[in-house]
Formats: C-alpha cells, sequence, structure tokens
C-alpha cells in the first residue's frame, strides 16, 4: 500500500468513515510507517483544536440565497457527455473499490435501501399532502407560513387587478402559492427573496414591481436599492429607480446609490433616469461634483450636455 493513499485517506480514518477493510490496511501500514504515522498524529490534533469550536448554523437568508445560486448554476451549467458520466467516473469508484471490496456491497446495499426509501417517501408525502390538505380546510387557514430557509425559488408573482391582493407561487420540495395584501410580511418576505435571489429576470421585475408600491418600507427600500446596484436586467434597475423617486431628497443613502449609479451603470437609460432624479438637488455639494465630473469628461454626449445645463442653473457661490 502506498504512503499517498493512506495521507489521502487519513481524514476519513481519523472521522470513522472508512470501511473495516480499509481502516485494516491504513492501521497495518501505520504500524510500519513513521511518516504516515505522523501524519495521523497531525491530523488527530487539527480534529481536536475542530472540535473545541462551537459550530455555527447559518442563517435562514445564507441557506436561501445559497439554494437560489445552486438552482441557477445548475440550470445554467453544461452537462458532461454520456461517455463520460458512465466511463471515466467509474475509474474513481473502481480506484475505491479495488482496496475495499466491502465498499462494493455497501454501493450495493445503500443503492437497495435508496430505492425502497424513495418509494416509500413517494407514497407517504402523497397521503401527508392529502391529511395537511383537510386539516389547512378544516382550520380556515391560508398556506403554511412562509419560512426563508425552505424555499428553493419564486415561480410567478401576479397581483389582482383594482386591488392590493398578491399571489406568489414558490418552489419548496414542491411547488406552493401564498396570497395575500402587500402589507402582509410574508408576501413581503417572498417579494424581497425574489427581487435580490431569483434567476429569473421576469420574476425579479415583477417583484420589484410590487415593492415600488411600499417604499416605505426599510427593508423594502434596502432591496430596491439593492437591485439598482447590482441587478443584471437594466429594466430591473430602471423600475428599482422609480420606487426610490420619492426617496432622493429626503434620504441620504438613497441619494448615493442614484448618483453611484448615474456614474457607473452600463445602461444609458438608466443614467439619463438617474440624472433626471437628482435634477431637483443640483445645488446639494455631492450631487454638484458629480455633475461637474460628468460635464467634463463623461462619454455620452446627451449626459455630458444634460450636466452642463443643469450646472448653468445653479448659481454661483460667492
Amino acid at each position: 500500500m502506498k504512503c499517498d493513499w493512506v495521507q489521502q485517506n487519513l481524514t476519513f480514518y481519523v472521522y470513522n468513515e472508512l470501511e473495516d477493510d480499509a481502516r485494516y490496511e491504513i492501521e497495518q501500514h501505520l504500524g510500519r510507517c513513521p511518516e504516515c504515522a505522523g501524519e495521523l498524529k497531525a491530523s488527530r490534533k487539527l480534529h481536536a483544536t475542530f472540535s473545541q469550536h462551537i459550530v455555527v448554523e447559518p442563517s435562514p437568508n445564507l441557506l436561501a440565497s445559497s439554494r437560489m445560486r445552486l438552482q441557477e448554476a445548475l440550470e445554467t451549467t453544461t452537462q458532461g457527455g454520456i461517455w463520460q458520466r458512465f466511463i471515466f467516473e467509474p475509474a474513481n469508484w473502481m480506484r475505491q473499490i479495488r482496496m475495499s471490496p466491502a465498499l462494493a456491497a455497501a454501493i450495493f446495499i445503500i443503492g437497495f435501501a435508496g430505492g425502497i426509501g424513495a418509494t416509500y417517501n413517494y407514497v407517504s408525502s402523497h397521503s401527508t399532502n392529502g391529511i395537511e390538505a383537510l386539516n389547512i380546510l378544516k382550520n380556515e387557514s391560508n398556506a403554511p407560513e412562509v419560512a426563508a430557509a425552505n424555499i428553493a425559488g419564486i415561480r410567478s408573482i401576479t397581483q389582482e387587478p383594482g386591488s392590493n391582493q398578491v399571489s406568489i407561487k414558490y418552489d419548496t420540495l414542491s411547488t406552493q402559492e401564498k396570497t395575500g395584501s402587500l402589507s402582509d410580511s410574508d408576501i413581503q418576505q417572498l417579494l424581497l427573496l425574489a427581487a435580490r435571489n431569483n434567476y429569473n429576470s421576469g420574476i425579479r421585475m415583477d417583484a420589484v414591481d410590487q415593492l415600488t408600491q411600499a417604499p416605505n418600507d426599510t427593508s423594502v427600500r434596502e432591496a430596491l436599492m439593492y437591485a439598482l446596484r447590482g441587478d443584471t436586467n437594466p429594466g430591473v434597475r430602471l423600475k428599482a429607480l422609480e420606487g426610490l423617486s420619492a426617496f432622493v431628497v429626503r434620504d441620504v443613502r438613497v441619494r448615493d446609490a442614484v448618483l453611484q449609479a448615474l456614474i457607473n451603470d452600463a445602461n444609458p437609460g438608466v443614467r439619463m433616469q438617474a440624472l433626471r432624479l437628482v435634477e431637483p438637488l443640483k445645488a446639494d455639494s455631492s450631487v454638484r461634483s458629480v455633475l461637474t465630473r460628468l460635464s467634463q469628461s463623461d462619454q455620452n454626449t446627451s449626459i455630458r450636455t444634460q450636466a452642463r445645463a443643469m450646472l448653468a442653473q445653479v448659481p454661483e457661490l460667492d
């Protein structure tokens, strides 16, 4: 047995993740190899050090965000060819199976048990869903309370014409739907989640559009500024500007976000809209500084000309 293989599997050995025959082979090797025995001692010391620290549970928002990014990555990644999946990858399995015949038996047992478990879960989940539906009707309640950590993605957002009622379909293990007014905390939570994390730009647009109707809420305003600064779709950024327009004068953070968009946004339409929003504040020192910079060196002729016209209307300082 080579030292390389032993050292690659020492971590699994320390955490008791190896089959009995593999553990036996490693223990026999450690008895006659001082170098690998030293590696084992160091691994155990590191394991003991890690064990002294408290494990911090991730926040629900982090879990939801990570799941959304994973969903987007899975939908955009290029799948390997069939020959790559069925010929090259088994070579890695065979390397382990050669050293551990028990691993082959374990793979078979796990696969067989997994098939039975999947069938059981499918049947039990369908019967459980029926019981839950009866309980919902009995209690005359809507969908279960929304938990951000359990949400995999937002599927659609629709508003009933002539009302503030919003219907949001979202995915957990299966697609669910929540209906309520814009003041409903669950509705707002789903809209905020969709505005920040959804891979579908149309859903983000719908979410931001709904959020612009309630920009007085601090978390909503934060989400709109987040969309303005970082969303990849210029239509979403324009919609965020629309929702923030009433706060440019009285909220310095909103003003700074709009000025940042005016300077850095790659879309001329977004920049021009940002320029219109700061026009009432052209006498403000920070706004005037940005306008001066734009009037002198901006590559966009329309923005450069408009910035000069706005500066011409500002009274000279004594």
